[in-house]
C-alpha cells in the first residue's frame, strides 16, 4: 500500500460533472464534520482518477491518496496497519474489538482539528478484517471528526460497504467519449475509425485510451487499416487487470467462459443458468459458491462487470472458445432456437463455410427476431461467405438491420466496399439507400440527398416501391438542409417502374407537398388532408410521420400532435429504435407549434437521449433546438445557450438549416424576454430579411413577430416594416394558426396611436380562436404596455394581469417577470409580494433596477422603457441613494436576494 500527498494541476475528467459535484459536497462538509463516500464502478470508468482529482484539489486541509497493492498477501488487519503508517499514526496491536475505534482515533489525531481527506483506492483488495474495520470507522465519522473518507471499490459491495453512501460511476456518453478522443488525438482520427473506437470502448475511458495506444500513427491517420478486433484480449485484460479466480486468462474455468460466450448474443444482459449448465453437461462438481465474477438472480447468470465478460471470452484459448459456442449451439438447437443455434455454430467456425453462411442468412431473414440479432447474424454470414456479390448483399442486409436497430453509424460501417459498376444495380441501389438514410440521421444532409437520389435511380427498375421511398427521403434531406429547389426537384420526380402505385398516401404526400412548395395551396389541401386522415387508423410509423408534416402545412398543430403521438406509439410497438427519436422529434416540434411548450420539452428531452444512444446527431440537433425554444420562454439563459450551442455545432457541420434557424430564433427570443431587444434584433435580422443568410424557408416566418417587436423596442421600427408584408402573405396561407393574430400585433406595434388600440383588440379576438397561452399573453403584455404609457392605467392593469396569468399558466417565467415589472410600473403590486427595502422604490425605479441587475446598459434600459438615457441616469441615481448602494454589482446582489425570496426584501 502506498500513499501520496496533494499536488497541483488536476487532470480533466470527461463526463464526470455530477460525480465531481458529489465528491465536492463531501469535501465541503469537512469544514464542520466528517463524512464518507464509496465510489464504485466497473474497471476503467475512472474511480482512481476521481480519487486522485479529489486529493489534488482539496484545499481546505490536507489530503492523502492511498493505493492498494493487489500482489501483496497479508494477515488480518495488515491493511489497517498500513493505512495508520501512511497517515503517520503507527501504534498498538490491532484487534477485532478495537480496530475500528483505533483507526478512527488515528485519523482524528492526524487531522488535529483541521480537515483531512483520506482517499483509499481499491478497498475490495483489502483483507476482510481490515475492510470491516474501515467500514466501522467510516460509519462513525459524521459526528466524530473533520475527517473525510473517499473509498473506491470494484464489483459488488460487501455487507460492510453497502451500508455507506455510494456513488456509482457509469460509462461516458457518446459526446463525452468523443471529446476525450478529440483531446487525445487532436481530432485527427478518420470518421470510420472514430466510430469503431467509440463503439468498441462503449463509454469506458480506460479502454478507449488502451485502444488508441495499440494503434500506430499510420492507423490513426487512415493510411493503413488497423488490425482487428480493435478490442483484443491484450487491450481488454489490460484494463480489467487480474483474471477472476487468480488463474491465467487463457485457463479461465468453463463456467465463466460459457457464460461469456452466451452473452455474445445481442440484447442479452444475462443468461439462463439452466441453459449454461446443460451446455456444460450438468452443474460442475464443487461449483458452490459461484465464481466471484458472476452473479445469480432469478435463475439467470451475469457478470458483475460486462467488461470482465468480454475479457474472459477474448482471452480464452481459441479451441476452448469454439468448444463453448458449439456446446451452446447444441442446447439452442434442442430448444428449437434455430437462429441462435446457427449463430453459435458460425462463431465456432474458423474458416469460410458457404453452406453454414447460407443457412444462417436464410434463418436471419425468416426468423422473428430483433434487428440487432439479425444484424449480427447477417454480419457473421458475410464473414463466412467468399468475396463477391453475395457477400456484399449480406453486408447490406446487416446494415439494413443495424439501421432498423437505430444505429446509423454502425450501419454505415457495415456497408460493403463500393462494388463498382460491375455489380447489379439492385445491389448498388440497396447499399446507396442504406447509406442515404444513415447520412440523413447522422451526416451532411447534402450527401444524404445525393445518395438517396442515386438509390432511387438504381432501384427504379427492380424495386419501384423502394425507389419511391428513396425519392421521398431525398426530399426530406433537402428540406432539412433548407434547399427548396432540391426539395422541389425530388418531389417532382415521377416514380417509374413496374408496379408503382400512382395513388395512395405516398402519392398524396408527394403531390400535396409539391403543390404547397409551388404556392398552389388549393391543390395541395385535399391531398394533404387525406394524408392527415391516415393518422386516424394507420399504424406505420413512417406514414404517420408524413401525417404530422401534412398537418403542420395545413395549419393544424393539434392534428399534428395527435399524429405524432400515434407515430411514437407505432415506433415503439414495432420496436423501431431508429424511428423512435424521429417520432419524438416530430411530436416535440408539433407541440411547440401548438404552444404546448412544457410537453414539447418533455418529449424533446426523451428524444435527445434516444438520438444520442443511436448516434443520430442530426435528430439530436433538432431536439436541442426545440429544447432551446422551450427554455427561452422559461427564463433559463444558461440552458438556452447550451442547447443553442449544441444544435448549431451539428447544424453547421451537417448543413441543417432548419435546426439552425430554430436555434437562432430561440437565442433571440431569450434576448427579447430578458430585456435585450437590440441583441434580439441583431440576431434575427439576417434570418428574416431578404438575402443569402435568410433562414430555413419553412421556419423563418415564425421568427418575424419576434423581430418586429425587437426592432420596435430597440428604436428601429423602420427595419421591421418590409417583413410585415411577408408576414401578411404567410398569415393568409393558413399554415400557422397564430400568424393572423401575430400580424395584427405587429401592425399595432408599428402603428400610430389612432390605429394601435383597435389592432390590439382585433388581435386578442383572433387569439381566442387558437390554443396556446403564450402568444395571447405576449399580445396582452404589448397592449398593456401601450395602455400604461398613455396613462390608461385601469385598462392597462387588466391587460397586464391577464398577461401575467397567461405566462404563468404556460411556465414562461422570464416573460411573467416582465409582466410583473409592468404591473409595478403601473402602480399595482402583483399578488403575493411582501414589502421590504426595494418596496421604497417607485414602480419605475424598481423596473429600472431590475433591468440593470440583469446586466442591461442604461441605453438598453432606455430603449426598452421608451424613455431617454438621461431619464434612466436620473432614476438610477435615486435608486442608489434609496438603497444605500454605490455600484451595479451591489444593486444586482440586492435584486437577486429579493427574487430568491420571491419578494422585494
Amino acid at each position: 500500500m502506498t500513499g501520496q500527498t496533494t499536488a497541483t494541476a488536476p487532470p480533466q475528467l470527461y463526463g464526470r460533472r455530477s460525480p465531481l459535484h458529489t465528491v465536492q459536497a463531501l469535501s465541503d462538509r469537512l469544514g464542520t464534520g466528517g463524512g464518507v463516500l464509496v465510489v464504485t464502478g466497473e474497471p476503467g470508468l475512472g474511480r482512481t482518477s476521481l480519487l486522485h482529482h479529489a486529493a489534488r484539489t482539496f484545499a481546505a486541509g490536507s489530503a492523502v491518496h492511498v493505493r492498494t497493492d493487489p500482489t501483496t498477501p497479508g494477515r488480518p488487519y495488515d491493511d489497517v496497519r498500513a493505512l495508520r503508517r501512511i497517515v503517520g499514526a503507527p501504534g498498538q496491536e490491532v484487534t477485532a474489538d478495537t480496530a475500528a475505534g483505533d483507526l478512527l482515533d488515528a485519523l482524528g489525531d492526524t487531522a488535529a482539528g483541521a480537515p483531512l481527506l483520506v482517499c483509499v483506492d481499491d478497498v475490495h483488495l483489502w483483507d476482510p478484517a481490515s475492510r470491516a474495520a474501515l467500514a466501522g470507522a467510516a460509519r462513525r465519522l459524521e459526528t466524530a471528526s473533520r475527517v473525510g473518507l473517499l473509498l473506491s471499490t470494484r464489483g459488488p459491495l460487501d455487507h460492510d460497504l453497502a451500508a455507506l453512501p455510494v456513488l456509482r460511476l457509469h460509462p461516458l456518453s457518446t459526446a463525452d467519449a468523443d471529446a476525450l478522443l478529440d483531446d487525445v488525438t487532436g481530432g485527427a482520427v478518420p470518421p470510420a475509425l472514430r466510430a469503431d473506437l467509440l463503439e468498441e470502448a462503449a463509454g469506458n475511458p480506460a479502454l478507449l485510451l488502451a485502444l488508441l495506444r495499440r494503434l500506430s500513427p499510420a492507423d490513426l491517420s487512415g493510411e493503413r487499416a488497423p488490425s482487428r478486433p480493435l478490442a483484443d484480449a491484450a487491450a481488454l485484460t489490460g484494463v480489467v487487470g487480474e483474471c477472476p479466480g487468480g488463474t491465467a486468462w487463457a485457463d479461465v474455468d468453463d463456467l465463466l467462459l460459457t457464460v461469456a460466450a452466451a452473452l455474445r448474443e445481442p440484447d442479452t444482459a444475462d443468461v439462463d443458468a439452466g441453459l449454461v449448465y446443460r451446455a456444460l453437461n450438468g452443474p460442475p462438481p464443487g461449483r458452490h459458491p459461484l465464481p466471484e465474477a458472476l452473479a445469480l438472480a432469478d435463475g439467470r447468470l451475469r457478470f458483475h462487470s460486462g467488461l470482465v465478460g468480454r475479457a474472459v471470452h477474448a482471452a480464452a484459448a481459441p479451441d476452448r472458445r469454439r468448444a463453448a459456442h458449439r456446446a451452446l449451439a447444441r442446447v439452442h438447437e434442442a430448444d428449437g432456437h434455430r437462429l441462435l443455434a446457427l449463430l453459435h455454430r458460425a462463431w465456432a467456425a474458423n474458416r469460410p463455410a458457404p453452406l453454414l453462411a447460407d443457412e444462417l442468412s436464410a434463418a436471419a431473414a425468416a426468423t422473428p427476431a430483433s434487428p440487432r440479432l439479425r444484424a449480427v447474424a447477417h454480419v457473421r454470414a458475410a464473414e463466412l461467405t467468399p468475396r463477391g456479390t453475395l457477400r456484399a448483399d449480406r453486408r447490406t442486409d446487416a446494415a439494413e438491420q443495424a439501421l432498423l436497430a437505430g444505429n446509423s453509424r454502425h450501419a454505415l460501417r457495415l456497408l460493403p466496399e463500393p462494388p463498382g459498376d460491375a455489380a447489379p444495380p439492385a445491389v448498388r441501389g440497396r447499399a446507396e439507400l442504406v447509406r442515404g438514410i444513415a447520412e440523413r440521421y447522422d451526416g451532411p444532409v447534402a450527401d444524404a440527398h445525393a445518395s438517396l437520389l442515386s438509390a432511387a435511380r438504381l432501384l427504379a427498375g427492380t424495386a419501384p416501391e423502394r425507389a419511391a421511398a428513396a425519392t421521398l427521403a431525398a426530399a426530406d434531406a433537402a428540406w432539412a438542409g433548407g434547399r427548396m429547389a432540391e426539395c422541389h426537384e425530388a418531389l417532382a420526380e415521377e416514380p417509374t417502374g413496374v408496379g408503382w402505385r400512382r395513388q395512395g398516401l405516398e402519392c398524396d404526400y408527394r403531390l400535396g407537398m409539391l403543390a404547397a412548395l409551388e404556392g398552389r395551396f388549393e391543390a395541395a389541401a385535399p391531398r394533404l388532408r387525406r394524408v392527415v386522415a391516415y393518422a386516424l387508423s394507420g399504424d406505420q410509423p413512417d406514414a404517420l410521420l408524413r401525417s404530422v408534416a401534412a398537418a403542420l402545412l395545413l395549419g393544424d398543430p393539434a392534428a399534428a400532435v395527435r399524429a405524432g403521438t400515434r407515430a411514437l406509439a407505432a415506433a415503439r410497438n414495432h420496436g423501431s429504435a431508429a424511428l423512435e427519436p424521429r417520432a419524438l422529434e416530430y411530436l416535440a416540434y408539433a407541440e411547440l407549434r401548438a404552444g404546448w411548450h412544457a410537453q414539447a420539452r418533455t418529449h424533446a428531452e426523451e428524444g435527445l437521449r434516444a438520438a444520442e444512444r443511436g448516434g443520430q446527431r442530426n435528430t439530436a440537433a433538432h431536439h436541442h433546438a426545440v429544447l432551446a425554444l422551450a427554455a427561452s420562454i422559461e427564463g433559463e439563459p444558461d440552458v438556452v445557450a447550451g442547447h443553442v450551442s449544441a444544435a448549431l455545432t451539428t447544424a453547421r457541420r451537417h448543413g441543417l438549416a432548419q435546426a439552425a434557424t430554430l436555434a437562432h430564433w430561440a437565442a433571440a427570443r431569450a434576448d427579447l424576454g430578458g430585456g435585450r431587444p437590440l441583441d434580439a434584433a441583431d440576431r434575427l435580422g439576417p434570418l428574416v430579411l431578404p438575402g443569402p443568410r435568410r433562414g430555413h424557408f419553412a421556419v423563418w416566418m415564425l421568427a418575424v413577430p419576434c423581430y418586429v417587436e425587437a426592432t420596435v423596442l430597440a428604436g428601429r421600427p423602420q427595419q421591421a416594416r418590409p417583413v410585415v408584408a411577408d408576414l401578411e402573405v404567410w398569415a393568409g396561407l393558413g399554415a400557422d394558426p397564430h400568424a393572423p393574430a401575430q400580424l395584427l400585433r405587429c401592425r399595432a406595434l408599428l402603428a400610430g396611436p389612432e390605429a394601435a388600440d383597435e389592432l390590439y383588440v382585433r388581435a386578442l379576438d383572433l387569439h381566442d380562436r387558437t390554443a396556446g397561452d403564450f402568444e395571447r399573453a405576449r399580445t396582452e403584455l404589448a397592449y398593456g404596455k401601450w395602455l400604461r404609457r398613455r396613462r390608461r392605467l385601469r385598462e392597462a392593469r387588466d391587460r397586464l394581469g391577464a398577461a401575467l396569468v397567461g405566462f404563468e399558466r404556460c411556465g414562461a417565467g422570464v416573460w411573467a417577470r416582465q409582466a410583473r415589472g409592468e404591473l409595478r410600473a403601473n402602480g399595482t403590486a402583483p399578488s403575493g409580494e411582501r414589502p421590504g427595502a426595494l418596496a421604497r422604490l417607485t414602480p419605475q425605479q424598481w423596473r429600472i433596477a431590475r433591468c440593470v441587475a440583469d446586466g442591461a446598459t442604461n441605453r438598453e434600459v432606455a430603449r426598452s422603457l421608451s424613455v431617454s438615457t438621461r431619464t434612466i441616469d436620473y432614476h438610477l441615481r435615486n435608486v442608489y441613494a434609496a438603497l444605500g448602494v454605490r455600484s451595479r454589482v451591489e444593486l444586482a446582489r440586492i435584486v437577486e436576494q429579493a427574487e430568491k425570496s420571491g419578494a422585494r426584501l
